[in-house]
């Protein structure tokens, strides 16, 4: 594998959509956590040590109505729909949002690491898709980490001991309740879901940092998740 440059800021993104990856789903809500590395290896911890969120973090949360329809289930689980989206006037993920994202991102000291949980076969392609859409691209020096394969290698390597335990499962909720005790709140909004996932890495920092040195994935290799069906480019 060749070498990625070692991050110095870390993106925590997570999007919703229509629908799963068999229905070529669109974006519907995007929310991203910029926090420095410096604050990621030194987490502060309250009194019972518990990981609190870093002091100096910046956020981006975007609603946006799709083309396309969600499904049924889709709209269940996330609580959006194509009404309400456009009741509320929202655009589709256009040319606007990639220039707030770029923005955003530029904002940040880099080289920078998105970080999202199954965002391998997920987050990462979606964002490709939508971006790849509109001709647009991402700092060509961003890593990618995926907080679901890293914390079950972990938990191999290190023998952390979650499945001797009889925990079962890795989703974003299950990790939360073992390492926390707690039900994660505003599951499946975007900006809740990164919250959820900024704690459980913040919970594993450490181990989660010297995972995406070594072994998170360079931008350049993820691929759409599906083909754009328009040809469109954003103009400079």
């Amino acid at each position: 594998m060749s070498e990625v440059p070692r991050a110095e800021t870390f993106i925590f993104l997570d999007l919703e959509a229509t629908g799963l990856p068999n229905v070529n789903p669109e974006i519907a809500e995007i929310s991203l956590f910029a926090v420095h590395r410096s604050s990621l290896e030194n987490p502060e911890r309250d009194e019972a040590g518990i990981p609190v969120l870093p002091r100096v973090l910046d956020k981006l949360t975007l609603c946006m109505c799709p083309e396309r329809p969600f499904t049924s289930k889709a709209s269940e689980i996330t609580g959006l729909s194509s009404e309400s989206l456009a009741q509320c006037r929202k655009a589709s993920f256009n040319e606007a949002v990639v220039r707030t994202l770029q923005a955003f991102l530029s904002r940040q000291e880099g080289p920078i690491c998105l970080v999202a949980h199954n965002g391998f076969d997920y987050d990462f392609p979606l964002l490709c898709t939508e971006l790849q859409r509109l001709g647009a691209h991402l700092p060509r020096d961003t890593t990618c980490l995926d907080t679901l394969p890293a914390l079950r290698g972990l938990d191999r390597a290190h023998s952390h001991g979650t499945r001797a335990q009889g925990c079962k499962g890795y989703s974003l909720g299950s990790l939360f309740h073992r390492y926390f005790q707690a039900e994660p709140s505003a599951a499946h909004s975007a900006e809740g879901d990164v919250h959820t996932l900024l704690m459980v890495f913040l919970h594993r920092a450490a181990e989660l940092l010297a995972w995406a040195d070594e072994q998170a994935r360079s931008w350049a290799h993820i691929k759409p998740m599906y083909t754009p069906p328009d040809d469109l480019s954003l103009e400079d």
